[in-house]
């Protein structure tokens, strides 16, 4: 899935350049201006973000109504587990894991990549001002100017050296099931280290030893040192998401000591541990774009999300792993194959559950850079020298900003919680019949639940995202739409890291109590009282993270991407709305 989709995306935006080089929409064989090109292609941007739009939010609410909706009803009125055929939502639940946790995280990090690269695009071929020691520009260099397109290709070249070499050397790790974690997480710690000497490789055959970038001069060690950046951020921010969320480490463990006494506790500690969980990654995304930026301006930080996303191949690869054991878990459950089958892929499955929690603090990560990116190609097509948050329309986008991730959370929180509340109508109105073996699960019914709910209740949150940049620019002029985007973009990235972090560690301390982790940690036996409340106390914890970890939190990546390209997209109409102050165009 990681090394296809990757390779489309290098492919399609390839053939983009390649078609648009030539204006022959005008019936004409002279070459396209290359600002004029790259300001083009962020059509490509926006489309992948809308796309990714449905895939999370839509396939987010789909998968949680299920999967809450068959806990509830199934787990904790009946004793059954969400994968028992007998339970009428366990094959809506099972397509979800597969629409929201695939093709939506899928969709999420193919937008990324997308963003990415035509940010860096808009701002090297949008650097217009002269340096004064005469370097020559970056856009006067075919090579040079499409660098960011050659970094991703890269990227699936190493990811498919990186699975053979770990895959051969590793093979007798891989046949214990503890070794599984082990081997994924040196997949992604390999790429890296492989994608280093490739990247700097590559910037020094492609780009000039110095060249200008809007009035600066850059070297090319400068733009390799901000992909640098950006490449080992990645994967210390997806190392200690891994941290926050497996039950390996100690938060976990003692979120698991937590939910004995009470939900309430573990609910508690769990939230906590949620907001601790951003501080590291903030800090590390704080240092690369302080760095990038003072060594290559936007486009430096530009540079720092493709670094991010160079192992994107990899990244997908090992985030689509605990879905696909979670599916196979559940085809053995309804199959009626021996539980040492479903022992199996719980093991693989508990695996996956850290990786994908590691997938999704990547994401977060590069969502953060990418926006920023996109912000200063922004910046520089609405012709905003300076933002000034001391500015009155600058401020108010800013406070409005900052507001948007949390409405847009409230709207998808709150459709889970709707759409799972019918699951649990319908599933206790077939569970007695089906217990009492008169009648056989109505499986249809509770699919139709999940697919209207998931149609009906994004067009709210899909809307709120695309008009606010565009209503804000038209009405209160380029300088709110500056502050917009900044104020989302930092309450968004610290919500998205909590609620994430805050739901796998709910998840994995679940599964921790459920594999008799209480036992080496507490003493506490199997069996026993304190064994089942603390079970089903986690099992709460749990229901509560479904939505938080994947819906709500993986949601806000779209959110502070898909308005930054949007409003890149309509920079030139928003521009032209505003008066000479960058305020509103009613306001002289």
């Amino acid at each position: 899935m990681g090394f296809g989709l990757c390779s489309l995306g290098v492919l399609v935006l390839y053939a983009l350049i390649m078609v648009y080089r030539l204006d022959t929409f005008y019936g004409s064989s002279e070459l396209l201006a290359p600002k004029k090109l790259c300001e083009a292609l962020a059509g490509f941007g926006l489309g992948g973000s809308s796309i990714a739009l449905f895939g999370r939010v839509a396939g987010g609410i789909y998968t949680k109504a299920a999967d809450v909706g068959a806990d509830l009803s199934g787990k904790n009125e009946y004793g059954m587990e969400e994968d028992d055929p007998r339970n009428p939502a366990c094959i809506a639940d099972n397509v979800g894991d597969n629409v929201g946790d695939i093709a939506g995280m899928g969709a999420d990090l193919f937008g990324s990549f997308a963003e990415a690269t035509v940010a860096a695009l808009v701002i090297a071929a949008g650097s217009t001002k002269p340096c004064l020691d005469g370097a020559e520009s970056i856009s006067h260099n075919f090579s040079a100017l499409y660098f960011p397109v050659l970094i991703s290709s890269t990227g699936i070249v190493v990811g498919i050296v990186t699975m053979v070499l770990v895959m051969s050397m590793l093979h007798s790790l891989t046949k214990e099931l503890s070794g599984i974690e082990t081997t994924l997480k040196l997949m992604l710690i390999v790429s890296t280290i492989l994608e280093t000497p490739v990247v700097i490789g590559l910037g020094l055959a492609c780009l000039p030893s110095s060249f200008c970038l809007d009035g600066k001069t850059v070297t090319a060690w400068a733009c390799i040192a901000a992909i640098l950046m950006g490449l080992w951020a990645g994967l210390l921010i997806g190392l200690v998401t891994e941290y926050y969320t497996s039950h390996t480490y100690k938060p976990v463990r003692e979120l698991a000591a937590s939910q004995v006494p009470s939900a309430a506790t573990g609910i508690i500690y769990g939230l906590a541990l949620g907001y601790n969980s951003c501080i590291i990654p903030t800090i590390l995304l704080t240092a690369v774009v302080v760095g990038a930026n003072t060594l290559c301006g936007m486009y430096g930080v530009a540079l720092g999300a493709l670094g991010m996303l160079s192992t994107l191949s990899m990244g997908l690869t090992i985030d689509a792993y605990g879905p696909i054991s979670d599916n196979a878990g559940g085809i053995a459950e309804m199959s009626g194959l021996p539980a040492s089958v479903r022992e199996l892929t719980d093991a693989l499955d508990a695996a996956g559950n850290t990786t994908a929690a590691v997938g999704k603090g990547f994401a977060i990560g590069s969502a953060a850079l990418v926006s920023l990116a996109l912000f200063g190609a922004f910046k520089q097509r609405a012709g905003i020298e300076h933002v000034d948050v001391a500015d009155s329309w600058t401020f108010a986008g800013l406070l409005i900003g900052s507001l948007l991730p949390y409405a847009f959370s409230a709207m998808t929180m709150k459709s889970v919680g709707e759409a799972a509340a019918d699951m649990v109508k319908e599933c206790m109105r077939q569970f007695p019949a089906i217990v009492a073996g008169t009648a056989e699960p109505d499986y249809e019914t509770c699919i139709a639940i999940s697919t209207n709910a998931s149609l009906k209740e994004m067009v709210a949150p899909g809307l709120l995202v695309i008009l606010s940049p565009l209503v804000m620019g038209l009405l209160f002029g380029k300088n709110c739409t500056a502050g917009l985007l900044m104020g989302a973009l930092v309450s968004g990235v610290q919500l998205a890291i909590s609620m994430s972090n805050t739901g796998g560690a709910w998840d994995n301390s679940k599964k921790f109590i459920k594999g008799n982790g209480l036992e080496e940690l507490l003493g506490i036996q199997k069996g026993s009282k304190e064994y089942e409340a603390a079970q089903k106390n986690s099992v709460t914890g749990d229901t509560v993270g479904d939505p938080l970890k994947d819906t709500s939190g993986p949601s806000l990546n779209i959110l502070i991407k898909l308005s930054a390209i949007t409003s890149l997209v309509f920079a030139s109409v928003v521009a032209k709305s505003s008066n000479e102050t960058g305020g509103p165009f009613w306001l002289k």
